[in-house]
C-alpha cells in the first residue's frame, strides 16, 4: 500500500490515504479504520486513478487511532496468494477435518454438542459423568495438545488447516484414552474419513454443514475474490515481486527521515525486531496453559517492572492495544474506583482544547461529559480557566486529560499546578502518554502528578506503526487505583483484585509484539533510554533554531526552547494562496514524509525528528525547508509566473512521468521539478502519485476526532 500523509484543509474530509494497490485490497482495509470510513475514487493531475479511503468528522462512533494496517496487508496478501479457489480448499479442509472429528467422537460415545447443527472449524463437547474434562486434558497435553476448557464437564476444540491428519488422530486418541475406549489407527481414521466422503477428491465441492454431511442455511453460493488481483499471483516469485513492486511506492525509515509531529516514527532495530520470527515466541497461543508459557510470563513481568519505573507508578496493564485503547482503559479504571468509592455521580472530564481528538473521544465512549479547557495565546495550558471550571464542576468533577508535554511542543510549565487544582476539587489525572518520548529518564507521569496514563510501546519504545499498527498502549497508574486495572475472564493474573472487564480480546494485548519494546529497553538500559529522550529534544531545537530564520516558530517555552517536536506557522504564505498541503507536498520531491499537517493548529507544520536521525539527516531536511522557502518567495515575486495555480508547490509533488511529458507548460524548469536538490540527485525517492483532487478530503492519516468542544455537553457549548 502506498499511503501519502498530506494535509488539505480541516473542513474538507479529514483522512484520506492514496492507495496504490487495487480497489479490492484497498477496500478491504476498511473495516480496519475507524467505524465512519468509506472508500472513494481520485485521481491525480495524470488522470491516473487512486483509491482513497476518508472518514468525516461527523461520523466518528470510534476513538481508534492506531489500527492494524500491517496485519491488514498480511490478510490481504494471504488472500492474493491463494485466491478464492486456494481459500475454499483451505476452508473445506479445515471442514472435512471438523465433521471427521465429529464423526470419530460420537463413534466414541462422545458427540458434539453442535454436531446436528452447521459449523465450520468448532466443536464443542458435553462429557459425560464418566470422563471427567482434566482427564480429557491431561490426555491431551501428554500428546502435545491443547483443547480449550469450557467448564469442568465441557472442552472445545478448533481446527485450522496447519493440522495434519496425524495430528488429528492424536486429537481423536486423547479422548479415547480419556474414555477407556481403544485408540484409533491411521487406517480406521482413513476408512471413516471415505466412508463419509471425506477424501481429497471432495475438497473441491465440499459445502458448510453438520456431521453427516447435510448443508448449513449459510453455505456460501456466490463468487468471491473476483478481481484480477486475488487471482493472478500464483508462485511465491510472482507473489515476491507483487510486494515488492507495492513496497516501492512506499516511503519508509529505509528511504529518510519521517517527521511526523507527536508520532515519534523512531528506528524499528533489526535486532529488537527479530524475536517476531522466532517460533519460541510466534507459535504460542494467547490461552496456553501457564505451565508452558513460563518465558512469555517473565517477559512480561520484566517489561511491567521496566515501565513502572519509566513511569514512576506502582502498577501497569499491558493489555490495551492502542493509545486510544489505553485512554479508555484509564478512563474506564477512574470511573470504577469513584463508583467503588461512592463517587459514581462523577462525570465531568476536562479536556484542554489542543488535546489529541482521542481524548475527548475516548471520555465520552468512557461515559464521561466533556467540559472544553481553553489554551493560552503561547500555547500553554489557561490555568484560570481551568481553575474556573475545576471548581464550578467540583461536585461532579470526574477527571482531567492532559498531554505533557503539550500538543504544541512545549513542556506544560504550570502542569504540577493543574494536577494539584483537579485533585484539590474531587477530580483525577488522567496524563495522555503520546509525547512520552520527551519524558523517559528525565521525568515521568508519577513525579508531575498525573493517577494514570497510557504509553504507546508502538511510539517510545519502537514497535513498527507506519500506516497504523499493530499498536500497544499499556496504562501505568497509581496505588489507588491499580486494583481496578483491567482483568480477563480466561486469566486469573490479569489486572487488579477489583478488576474491570477485559477491554481487549487477550489478557496482555497483543503479547508477540512486546517482545520489540522488552528488547528495546534492554539493549539500551536506563543511561540509553535518558539519552535517547536528550538527543530528541537536541534534534528538535536544532532544527527549530535552523529554521526559525526562514519560517514563523509558533510555540516556545520562556528560554525560547521547543521539547521533542516543533510547529512551524505557515500563515503568512496565504498572502501567495500557499498552503500547508502545498509545502508538505513538495517535500515529496525533495525525498521527505511529510510532517504532521494542519495540527494542532489548522496551519502549521508538527515536525518530530526523534534520536533516529543523524545530523547530516537533520540538515538535509532544514536544507529542503529553506529550499522551499525561497521557492515561496519566487512566487511572491512573479519568477514562477502569475498564475497562483500554476507553480513549483501547487504541482506538487512530481512522479516520474513529469519527466516524459511532450510539453512543459509550466513556469519553471523540469530539473527544479523532480530534482530541487544536490541531494535528490544523488539518491532520489520518486513519488508514485501526482497531486491528488483535493476535493476528495486532505490527505492526514493522523486520527482526526474533531475538536474538543465537539464532544462538550450542552451547557459547555452553550458557554
Amino acid at each position: 500500500m502506498s499511503f501519502v500523509r498530506l494535509a488539505g484543509p480541516r473542513s474538507q474530509r479529514l483522512a484520506q490515504a492514496s492507495v496504490s494497490a487495487p480497489k479490492a485490497v484497498a477496500t478491504s482495509l476498511r473495516k480496519f479504520a475507524t467505524t465512519s470510513a468509506n472508500a472513494a475514487a481520485s485521481q491525480d493531475v495524470k488522470a491516473k486513478q487512486h483509491y482513497t479511503t476518508a472518514e468525516q468528522r461527523s461520523r466518528y462512533t470510534s476513538n481508534v487511532c492506531t489500527a492494524q494496517a500491517l496485519l491488514a496487508n498480511m490478510a490481504a496478501m494471504y488472500a492474493c496468494y491463494h485466491g478464492p479457489k486456494g481459500l475454499r480448499k483451505i476452508a473445506a479442509k479445515v471442514h472435512a477435518q471438523t465433521r471427521l472429528l465429529a464423526l470419530a467422537l460420537s463413534d466414541l460415545g462422545l458427540p458434539a454438542d453442535n454436531a446436528g447443527e452447521a459449523f465450520f472449524d468448532t466443536l464443542t463437547i458435553e462429557l459425560p459423568i464418566s470422563v471427567p474434562a482434566a482427564k480429557v486434558h491431561s490426555e491431551a497435553a501428554a500428546a502435545r495438545l491443547n483443547v480449550r476448557a469450557d467448564s469442568v464437564t465441557r472442552v472445545g476444540v478448533t481446527l485450522d488447516e496447519t493440522v495434519t491428519f496425524e495430528e488429528l488422530l492424536n486429537v481423536i486418541n486423547a479422548f479415547a484414552r480419556a474414555a477407556g475406549k481403544p485408540e484409533l489407527r491411521h487406517e480406521d481414521l482413513l476408512r471413516l474419513a471415505s466412508g463419509a466422503g471425506l477424501d481429497a477428491a471432495a475438497l473441491e465441492t465440499l459445502s458448510i454443514g453438520n456431521a453427516q454431511g447435510q448443508q448449513g442455511p449459510f453455505a456460501r453460493e456466490s463468487d468471491f475474490l473476483t478481481q484480477p488481483v486475488f487471482n493472478a499471483h500464483r508462485s511465491e516469485t510472482d507473489l515476491l515481486r507483487y510486494i515488492h513492486h507495492l513496497q516501492s511506492k512506499d516511503f519508509s525509515l529505509v528511504h529518510g527521515m519521517i517527521p511526523l509531529g507527536s508520532c515519534t516514527m523512531k528506528l524499528n532495530s533489526t535486532t529488537s525486531m527479530s524475536l517476531l520470527s522466532d517460533p519460541r515466541y510466534n507459535g504460542i497461543h494467547p490461552f496456553a496453559p501457564a505451565e508452558q508459557t513460563k518465558g512469555y510470563a517473565e517477559l512480561i513481568a520484566e517489561l511491567e517492572s521496566d515501565l513502572c519505573k519509566i513511569t514512576g507508578f506502582p502498577a501497569v496493564s499491558l493489555q490495551p492495544n492502542s493509545g486510544a485503547q489505553g485512554e479508555f482503559a484509564g478512563l474506564s479504571v477512574i470511573r470504577a474506583y469513584l463508583d467503588a468509592n461512592g463517587q459514581g455521580h462523577r462525570d465531568i472530564c476536562l479536556v484542554p482544547t489542543s488535546a489529541h481528538g482521542t481524548n475527548p473521544a475516548s471520555a465520552v465512549m468512557a461515559g464521561m461529559r466533556v467540559v472544553a479547557v481553553k489554551s493560552q495565546a503561547d500555547g500553554n495550558l489557561d490555568l484560570a480557566d481551568l481553575r474556573e471550571k475545576a471548581e464550578k464542576y467540583k461536585d461532579s468533577l470526574a477527571a482531567f486529560m492532559v498531554t505533557y508535554p503539550s500538543t504544541h511542543g512545549v513542556y506544560e510549565e504550570g502542569v504540577r499546578e493543574a494536577c494539584e487544582l483537579i485533585h484539590a476539587n474531587g477530580g483525577q489525572v488522567y496524563m495522555d502518554g503520546a509525547n512520552m518520548q520527551a519524558q523517559v529518564g528525565l521525568t515521568s507521569p508519577g513525579v508531575i502528578g498525573a493517577d494514570v496514563t497510557h504509553l504507546n510501546l508502538h511510539k517510545t519504545f519502537s514497535i513498527p506503526h507506519g500506516g497504523g499498527g499493530p499498536g500497544v498502549g499499556p496504562i501505568g497508574c497509581a496505588a489507588h487505583l491499580a486494583p481496578y486495572l483491567p482483568g480477563h475472564p480466561l486469566d486469573s493474573r490479569a489486572g487488579g483484585e477489583k478488576a474491570i472487564e477485559a477491554i481487549s480480546a487477550a489478557p496482555w494485548g497483543s503479547a508477540s509484539i512486546l517482545t520489540i519494546a522488552w528488547a528495546y529497553i534492554k539493549m539500551l538500559g536506563w543511561q540509553g533510554l535518558r539519552k535517547s529522550s536528550t538527543v530528541s529534544l537536541l534534534s528538535a531545537n536544532y532544527m527549530a533554531k535552523r529554521l526559525a530564520p526562514h519560517y514563523k516558530l509558533r510555540y516556545v517555552n520562556g528560554n525560547g526552547r521547543c521539547a521533542h517536536e516543533f510547529l512551524l506557522d505557515l500563515a503568512e504564505f496565504g498572502a501567495h494562496k500557499i498552503t500547508v498541503s502545498d509545502v508538505a507536498k513538495r517535500l515529496h520531491d525533495y525525498g521527505f514524509h511529510s510532517p504532521t499537517c494542519s495540527w494542532p493548529i489548522s496551519t502549521g507544520l508538527l515536525i518530530e525528528p526523534t534520536e533516529s536521525e543523524s545530523l547530516a539527516e537533520l540538515d538535509r531536511f532544514c536544507d529542503a525547508m529553506i529550499s522551499i522557502r525561497g521557492e515561496i518567495q519566487d512566487i511572491a515575486d512573479g519568477k514562477q509566473g502569475d498564475d497562483p495555480t500554476n507553480n513549483s508547490l501547487k504541482n506538487a509533488p512530481h512522479p516520474v512521468e513529469c519527466l516524459s511529458d511532450g510539453e512543459w507548460d509550466r513556469p519553471y524548469s523540469r530539473q527544479l521539478a523532480v530534482y530541487p536538490s544536490q541531494a535528490t540527485r544523488e539518491r532520489k525517492f520518486w513519488p508514485s502519485v501526482g497531486r491528488l483532487d483535493d476535493a476528495h478530503g486532505d490527505m492526514n492519516l493522523i486520527c482526526e476526532c474533531g475538536d474538543v468542544a465537539d464532544y462538550a455537553f450542552e451547557e459547555s457549548k452553550k458557554k
